[in-house]
């Protein structure tokens, strides 16, 4: 009995890798075939076919083609959070972590920008769960605004303590625009969204670094209200708290 479980305990790790094998098989086989066929006519089956393994077992991994959208959502963001490390790790200047940060998005995306538009078609729709304001991209945001809150974190720039909760949701939203900016973008290596990043990161920047000033805490609070209200809730969600500024 005992030789048994530790048989059991044994053969768990395998099991495990090659489960993950069997997901990332399925997952790399469907981005695939989105990039040559199209999101919308490529089905559950011609993925499990093309992968090798039955329909069952491709729902088993993934629920929906939405659900491998999901999958490659939280991909991205695992790749960035790794790339990002050591600009993170490294300098202090504000302007240049930003610019790291979104640079480093860029260039882990850069090789599914060719079918980045498929995938946007239906994630502009509100109610699509792709959509990376849907509960279903949760973990997705979440990992996204963390790098955002790290960036910010070990930053050698004071922000006003008012805005600072809402910071990194505010911060991931511009990362969105950049986002929609690239899938658009037709310019040799997406140069333009490169430029893009290297003119707005310094002014990102100083636009944070002014906000603490005593001057500047009349716009500030117009800035907070105009963030809270308006901000979409899965952007701002903890981060509504009063956070009030002393003069």
């Amino acid at each position: 009995m005992v030789k048994e479980e530790k048989n059991v305990q044994e053969n768990k790790p395998a099991r495990a890798a090659k489960s993950e094998q069997t997901r990332t098989l399925i997952l790399e086989t469907a981005l695939r075939l989105f990039a040559e066929r199209g999101y919308d006519r490529t089905t559950m089956r011609a993925i499990a076919q093309e992968a090798g393994v039955s329909v069952g077992n491709a729902y088993y991994y993934f629920a929906s083609k939405e659900h491998l959208v999901q999958g490659f959502y939280d991909r991205i963001a695992g790749e960035h959070a790794e790339a990002v490390r050591p600009v993170l790790e490294g300098d202090r200047d504000l302007a240049v972590r930003i610019r790291g940060v979104l640079l480093g998005w860029l260039d882990v995306a850069e090789p599914y920008h060719r079918f980045a538009s498929q995938f946007f078609k239906n994630a502009a729709d509100p109610d699509s769960p792709l959509s990376p304001f849907s509960g279903d991209s949760s973990a997705a945001r979440d990992a996204a605004i963390s790098i955002h809150e790290l960036c910010l974190a070990g930053a050698d720039v004071k922000s006003d303590p008012q805005l600072a909760p809402l910071l990194p949701q505010l911060m991931w939203l511009m990362q969105m625009g950049l986002v929609l900016y690239w899938v658009y973008d037709r310019s040799e290596g997406a140069e333009r969204s490169r430029r893009l990043v290297e003119r707005t990161a310094p002014i990102a920047a100083r636009a944070i670094a002014l906000s603490r000033f005593r001057v500047l805490r009349p716009l500030v609070r117009q800035v907070h209200g105009l963030l809270v209200e308006f901000l979409p809730e899965t952007a701002t969600a903890g981060a509504r708290g009063p956070g009030r500024s002393t003069d």
